[in-house]
């Protein structure tokens, strides 16, 4: 943003509030109580690039995460702070092998239409979720259920999936192993339900707006591509009483600089992100109102292993990922307070992840040791690597890809070319493994626990975007998921931890913080690791 967009957005707001001695003292945040609400309950949202799908099932991405869990209630919730709670559960058994899972569904519970949300809804959903002709790429998510993966895999009838509705409000799921982290899978979109009627009715057309049904506390208003969508309030959900927005607008907002400047200008409450060039301003002059929070994330290059020249060349890989000096990734270009990562597992409960070897050494020594792999590879001054990276458009995403390429070439002598997409098309791009060579990657976690990450990247994972393959890993992981003693699944996990960064299929850069700008007239607004948070738990105050 320029000096003089700066000044005339100063110039703007000094003619629209009459600044002089006449002018009236704005109302305290909340009013006398500073509590109390405002008129109009519309909550504005900043929210990345354009949702490419609303289909729980078929979704992908944070983007369209967001929404669901406004539209979307499943079985399983979360606190503001990231706990994990009842959604259209309100209570459940887990039986003394850890197999057998059994929900009580809430009685009140209706879809936006004023149908009884039953548990035949959730079988269903289930079924369909892990049905191939869905498209879904996240079955892996439920995976533990009992032949999940063989149905998913089209192997087997989706009938025979582990699921069953015991009466009209109790749900059974029965698991192949004991699965700690099981509750957790199921605040995921994956397992969310549909309306069956509307399924069959619209198709293809479901998750468009006059066909949507949903069960969460919003239902689908508007959806005008490029420009917003739009939710309002559910008025049939169980808890409808206690939420207080009434709407809800999300926006498309890849240009950072723009998601700015429309929130300064107060078209919006919250934003995605913030442009991190421009952090120190921010710091300087709205720093109450930057929210800054660990995020279970990690930002990574990958590599297509499916052909030259990564495929089959650990050497070239390797010397590549020791050349990005990542200190001046994270301190210089994002510098948000985003953790240099050696490793690929960020930081989560019951898990020491992994770090490379090289971890320990200087920059000049890995540099050192990257010169040396890089000849090993068969390149040099005289026949320097051409290689191209593709990222989703976005401006941090450029501003990275541009140092990563100057360190390449500095250190390697590597001609790079730089190429953006929209995030549609790169999702694409990257899922056929046909035209990428170096791709931007970022993973967050589905839920807390070191599988989550590990799993992405199964030989026949959905997302596995490098096509990395690797038979120890996979044996490694399936001996995890079915490990019952925590302490010797977490040295399973960490064991194929080390065979990855050894491998490094992907180069591991940082892991995640989230880095936001929130209006002080947000109640109910509050930070958690996942970064998850449902819009009923808000409200806005006089302001």
């Amino acid at each position: 943003m320029n000096r003089n967009h700066f000044a005339a957005t100063a110039l703007v707001a000094a003619v629209l509030c009459g600044c002089g001695a006449e002018t009236e003292q704005a109302q305290p945040i909340g009013g006398v109580s500073g509590q109390e609400l405002a008129d109009e309950q519309v909550l504005r949202w900043g929210n990345g690039a354009e949702p490419q799908s609303l289909d729980p099932h078929r979704s992908e991405g944070v983007p369209s995460s967001n929404i669901a869990r406004d539209l979307f209630e499943g079985i399983m919730s979360e606190a503001p702070d990231g706990t994990v709670i009842g959604g259209a559960a309100e209570s459940w058994t887990i039986s003394e092998d850890g197999k057998i899972y059994t929900f009580s569904l809430r009685r009140d519970a209706r879809w936006s239409n004023g149908d009884p949300v039953t548990a035949d809804d959730f079988a269903y959903s289930l079924r369909r979720s892990l049905d191939p002709a869905t498209l879904s790429r996240y079955t892996f998510i439920l995976n533990p259920i009992v032949n999940a993966e063989a149905a998913a895999a089209g192997e087997l009838p989706t009938g025979e999936v582990g699921v069953k509705a015991v009466d009209s409000h109790t749900l059974e799921i029965q698991l192949e192993n004991p699965t700690p982290y099981f509750l957790g899978l199921l605040t995921h979109s994956a397992s969310y339900p549909v309306h069956p009627p509307s399924v069959e009715a619209h198709g293809d057309q479901y998750a468009r707006p006059g066909n949507l049904v949903s069960n969460g506390a919003y239902q689908l208003d508007e959806w005008v591509v490029q420009s917003h969508i739009k939710v309002v309030r559910n008025p049939h959900y169980w808890d409808n009483d206690n939420t207080t927005i009434d709407e809800v607008w999300y926006y498309p907002t890849e240009d950072q600089t723009a998601e700015l400047s429309r929130y300064r200008a107060g078209e919006l409450d919250l934003t995605n992100t913030i442009p991190k060039r421009q952090l120190r301003w921010i710091r300087e002059n709205l720093a109450d109102e930057l929210v800054i929070a660990p995020y279970l994330g990690a930002y990574y290059y990958g590599f297509n292993m499916t052909r030259p020249p990564f495929g089959g060349s650990p050497e070239l890989r390797r010397a590549l990922t020791l050349a990005v000096d990542r200190d001046i990734i994270t301190g210089q270009v994002t510098a948000a307070g985003e953790v240099p990562s050696y490793g690929w597992v960020p930081p989560v409960q019951n898990y020491t992840g992994q770090q490379m070897p090289e971890a320990a050494w200087t920059q000049e020594q890995r540099n050192e040791e990257a010169r040396r792999l890089y000849a090993l590879a068969g390149y040099s001054a005289e026949n320097p690597l051409r290689t191209q990276i593709i990222y989703n458009t976005q401006e941090d995403h450029r501003r990275i890809a541009v140092a990563i390429a100057s360190m390449w070439k500095e250190t390697l002598g590597v001609e790079v070319e730089i190429l953006n997409q929209e995030w549609k098309v790169f999702l694409d791009t990257r899922r056929q493994k046909i035209d990428t060579e170096v791709y931007r990657g970022g993973w967050i976690g589905d839920y807390n626990d070191a599988y989550t990450f590990a799993e992405l990247f199964q030989s026949d994972g959905a997302l596995n975007d490098s096509g990395y393959s690797n038979p120890e890993y996979d044996r490694l992981l399936a001996a995890a998921s079915a490990e019952g003693d925590p302490q010797r699944r977490a040295e399973l996990l960490q064991q194929a931890e080390r065979i990855f960064l050894e491998d490094l299929p992907i180069m591991p850069l940082y892991f995640y913080v989230t880095a936001r700008m929130a209006k002080p007239w947000v109640g109910g607004f509050t930070t958690n690791i996942m970064d998850h948070h449902r819009s009923k738990n808000f409200h806005i105050l006089k302001h």
